[in-house]
């Protein structure tokens, strides 16, 4: 999921993937901590649809 909101927001933009990238860890998702294999929270899956929508993405 954090994944998918790097690449739908930069839509191949290097410099947008990484102040995105840089904006979910200041939010506590750094995409190198979080991966498939990481357990399903709904609480933190909730906050991270929040912050897609603010961003403007759709997931």
């Amino acid at each position: 999921m954090i994944e998918t909101i790097i690449e739908k927001r930069s839509n191949g933009n290097e410099t947008l993937k990484n102040t995105t990238r840089t904006k979910l860890i200041i939010k506590g998702y750094s995409p190198e901590r979080w991966t498939s294999q990481s357990e399903d929270d709904p609480a933190k899956i909730a906050e991270l649809r929040q912050i897609a929508r603010d961003m403007g993405v759709e997931i």
